[in-house]
């Protein structure tokens, strides 16, 4: 006991003539909430992570709906958001009425567009989202940000979970399996581009990504203002596979209000400090400017660590919100 004592005395002892305490010594890490082990955004948490100098751990999660609920009961200080989802929880609104507006959420920036993919086996002979009436699909796991869009989407189509033979709840990493191994004749997925769930399904039993276009789809985009049209570039999996025509959101970074405004502006200043790098980290954020990303997207006030920063490269004016109104 006296030796452990003495030890611990010295340990402390040490600490104190560096100038640092036993807390400052053991930093807890800054965590990213992200989703799919396999999606883009668990490469976007990772990215950040590598840009920080600091503890950082990108976790996996259930996704979107999941991020933000546990943004909103404090067990995780900043995550990744789908803009749509993002919108609803900032003002309580679909999904989130329930719990009722989340005043306490706040935007850092948005990142890459995702764009509401539809993934069939070619021997179904689905050619477009109405096709799937009838048709065995997956959705995506309860608190994703894919299911999130998916039930929109059918709700505009007057659709109800009734009008598919199988529903399918499976998460992003799982349901490629399921589509090669014949369980869903489809899957739906909200995500950046190229993404390795994808790429897995086409490579292993050749399925094809369709457009998503009609009525429906242009009824969301002219109600909602996180929605836009999307395309997915030619040839991003195979040499023969053609654009496709879709709408999509945007990925959004978000954190609660109650998060340390010095690490906040810490790692908003690792991403925009080295802009160019983490654009190589992967072919999604190839497209990305500064301008939008701190613009488009964002339905949350600024959290004050990311407006500092704003206001250091003069990229916010006069008006801009402040953390007590909406961007």
């Amino acid at each position: 006991m006296a030796l452990r004592n003495a030890t611990h005395r010295r340990t402390c002892l040490a600490a104190l003539l560096l100038g640092l305490t036993p807390l400052a010594q053991a930093e807890s890490p800054l965590v990213i909430g992200t989703a799919s082990p396999t999606g883009v955004y668990h490469i976007t948490g990772q990215s950040l992570c590598r840009l920080l100098d600091a503890p950082c751990e990108a976790r996996t999660s259930g996704g979107s709906v999941d991020n933000l609920a546990a943004l909103r009961s404090g067990e995780l200080e900043i995550a990744l958001a789908q803009s749509d989802l993002h919108y609803h929880a900032t003002l309580g609104i679909e999904g989130f009425a329930e719990a009722g507006p989340d005043n306490g959420l706040r935007a850092l920036f948005s990142v890459h567009s995702e764009p509401f993919t539809l993934v069939v086996r070619r021997d179904a002979g689905i050619s477009q989202f109405t096709d799937l009436a009838q048709r065995s699909v997956n959705i995506g796991n309860p608190g994703s940000g894919q299911r999130g869009t998916m039930l929109q989407l059918m709700d505009a189509q007057g659709w109800t979970l009734d009008a598919f033979t199988v529903v399918n709840e499976l998460p992003a990493d799982q349901q490629s399996l399921e589509l090669c191994h014949g369980r869903v004749e489809a899957m739906v997925y909200t995500v950046g581009h190229p993404d390795a769930s994808i790429a897995q399904a086409i490579r292993l039993c050749d399925a094809a990504i369709v457009d998503v276009e009609g009525d429906a789809v242009e009824a969301l985009i002219a109600t909602a203002p996180y929605y836009t049209h999307a395309e997915i570039p030619a040839g991003l999996y195979h040499d023969d596979q053609p654009a496709v025509q879709t709408f999509g959101v945007r990925a959004t970074l978000v954190a609660s209000e109650s998060a340390d405004p010095e690490r906040i502006y810490a790692l908003v200043a690792a991403l925009f400090d080295n802009f160019e790098r983490f654009t190589s980290f992967h072919p999604a954020y190839s497209l990305l400017e500064p301008e939008s990303m701190i613009r488009d997207g964002l339905s949350a006030p600024l959290h004050e660590g990311a407006q500092r920063y704003y206001r250091e490269r003069g990229w916010l004016v006069d008006d801009t919100p402040d953390d007590d109104e909406a961007t």
